[in-house]
């Protein structure tokens, strides 16, 4: 991996966001481990959790990046945002509870509301015709994170036997040291003659076609791109061990942080569109596969090609905006996307536990490949 061209301010952002996916990556996977087989909830339960802790995160992703355009500030609310994502981790593992479980995903939502879109912004304003490459470092680093985390609350569940409260516990310390980083980001200064004014409605009649277009394609994506944890539970249903579903998440998160920077800098070469509507298509297939998977064998291939989707569409998109718009309009376009993106999936989410519960596996998942399959084929005739 070439990385002379990433900038250092990417390279401490990408610090941040490794250590504080180690700790999140050590929580999601076992926390609906945790919810349906200690604490007894239902599967519906768990959509409405994950629902909830995403319409939270939207919102304030909306409001922090169009504040973060007004102010032409963004380090503050990679600050705040971190610091309170590393305050709520702890809670499950101090009060074993449901409402634990929920004020702690909250609140580990709240910041990353805060936090995504002014940090996205910023990391737009460091490229230089390589947004790909910049935001697929960033991923990478960020889902580098998502592989250790796991493997630490595997080796925890290994030492500690079936103690989820420990894991919790841990999960701070990680935490705490990407907040220390975040004291060392800092703003690339916006001149205040072109910092925004107004609210969102100013900002949509302005903004550009193509974003316009982007931004209603990847929301009705989003809706069938329902919560990752309804994959663990299939695995672990499929392999009854929730330490292969766990491994089999680590491995996706392995393939995704392998290929984010590649698949980013060849985005920059052969068009957003290319690259972001094929990683659609993948997406469709690994939910056909999950729709009928009933070998173990299954689970490695459909997490390593869940692994390229992500790596293919999640930085691609940021990047693929912030190409599309002004640097003093990145805030309010990155903060509006992931709004209505984050909305859809805890519709979707919601949804897709309701059909599992009521009719299996097959129907939500089948749902999610065929919206996909649509949206993925439109989204290549996309010009560049």
């Amino acid at each position: 991996m070439n990385i002379k061209k990433i900038p250092r301010q990417v390279v401490i952002l990408g610090l941040v966001s490794l250590f504080t996916d180690l700790a999140s990556e050590m929580l999601y996977p076992i926390t609906p481990i945790f919810l349906t087989a200690v604490l007894g909830s239902s599967m519906a339960v768990v959509g409405i959790i994950e629902g909830i802790a995403e319409v939270i995160s939207g919102l304030l992703k909306g409001y922090a990046g169009r504040v973060s355009d007004k102010i032409g500030k963004r380090s503050i609310f990679v600050v705040i945002g971190y610091g309170i994502s590393a305050i709520a981790k702890p809670l499950p593992g101090l009060f074993p509870t449901i409402p634990a479980v929920v004020i702690s995903r909250s609140g580990d939502r709240v910041g990353k509301g805060i936090r995504t879109a002014p940090r996205d912004a910023l990391l737009g304003s460091y490229s230089e015709d390589n947004s790909g490459a910049i935001f697929g470092f960033h991923r990478g680093m960020d889902t580098l994170g998502a592989v250790l985390g796991p493997l630490a609350a595997i080796l925890l569940l290994y030492l500690f036997p079936n103690n989820f409260q420990l894991i919790f516990l841990a999960a701070f310390v990680p935490s705490l040291l990407a907040v220390c980083f975040t004291f060392f980001v800092k703003d690339k200064k916006i001149s205040p003659t072109k910092r925004a004014r107004g609210s969102y409605l100013n900002f949509w009649q302005s903004a550009p076609k193509q974003y316009k277009k982007l931004l209603i394609l990847i929301t009705v994506f989003s809706f069938a791109n329902s919560s990752d944890v309804f994959l663990i539970l299939k695995s672990n249903f499929v392999s009854d061990s929730y330490i292969l579903a766990i491994l089999g998440y680590v491995f996706y998160n392995l393939i995704y942080a392998i290929f984010s920077y590649p698949l980013g800098k060849s985005s920059d070469r052969l068009g957003k569109n290319i690259v972001y509507g094929g990683g659609l298509l993948i997406f469709s297939l690994v939910y056909f596969g999950f729709a009928f998977i009933t070998e173990t064998l299954f689970i490695w291939i459909l997490f390593a090609l869940y692994g390229i989707y992500s790596a293919a569409t999640e930085g691609v998109s940021k990047a693929w905006v912030s190409d599309l718009v002004p640097d003093e309009a990145r805030g309010s376009a990155i903060g509006l996307l992931t709004m209505l993106s984050s909305f859809a999936i805890m519709l979707g989410t919601f949804t897709a536990g309701f059909f599992w519960d009521e009719f299996g596996a097959i129907i939500p998942f089948l749902t999610s490949a065929v919206i996909s399959l649509i949206i993925g084929l439109i989204i290549l005739t996309i010009r560049k």
